[in-house]
């Protein structure tokens, strides 16, 4: 079992803090996104779309998208339960994990890619000859804005993302946090919950995945 990984992009790392939370260790390769490794014929050949992270099974089965290759792992290794563990919880942290998604990590990519010389032709992921969009970087750098207030509004009625647990939702946020960062959108004191959050959940171990 191997995974495609590069150490700088934000949804490899949400699988590697998945895995470090359950204590699993497997076989990770780098593949360097901003060099277009992952446009070149090699690794198209494991994963057309050019993607990662990309997950390759002993059998060569090939799983892509971070959230897919966290449940397969969830499935095997249920303790500890990072994606809910009864319907409703289950219901509830798959909401705000898209949330997080949508409303988080995707603008502060579509700033990223949009502003950054490097992706100047592939301004979407795993594409190449798509030019950047420089009018997507206001669009993007607002939604951003509107994320921080609305996850500091959410954590200010409870421990984390979706609830009193730990979960998938709160990797998301972390490393859309974290990804953040290189926009220089960072937490400011307005956002006091989105800190106190921060700091406990950067402390955990499996942040420095």
């Amino acid at each position: 079992m191997k995974l495609y990984d590069y150490t700088m992009a934000p949804n490899p790392r949400r699988v590697r803090v998945f895995l470090a939370e359950k204590g699993i260790e497997i076989e990770k390769v780098q593949v360097d996104i901003p060099a277009g490794e992952n446009l070149a014929p090699a690794f198209r050949a494991i994963n057309p779309r050019g993607l990662l992270p990309t997950l390759v099974l002993d059998d060569g089965t090939v799983i892509d998208e971070s959230v897919a290759i966290s449940l397969y792992f969830e499935t095997l290794h249920p303790d500890p339960p990072l994606v809910g563990t009864d319907a409703k919880s289950r219901a509830v942290i798959a909401s705000a994990l898209r949330h997080m998604e949508f409303d988080g990590l995707q603008p502060v990519a579509e700033v990223f890619r949009n502003s950054n010389p490097t992706f100047a032709n592939r301004s979407i992921s795993g594409t190449e000859g798509v030019p950047a969009v420089p009018g997507l970087v206001a669009r993007g750098r607002a939604s951003v804005a509107r994320f921080y207030t609305s996850l500091n509004d959410t954590l200010a009625e409870s421990e984390f993302v979706a609830g009193d647990t730990y979960s998938i939702a709160d990797i998301t946020a972390f490393c859309t946090v974290d990804f953040a960062k290189w926009i220089q959108m960072r937490i400011g004191d307005e956002h006091p919950h989105v800190k106190r959050w921060y700091a406990a959940v950067s402390s955990r171990p499996s942040a420095s995945a």
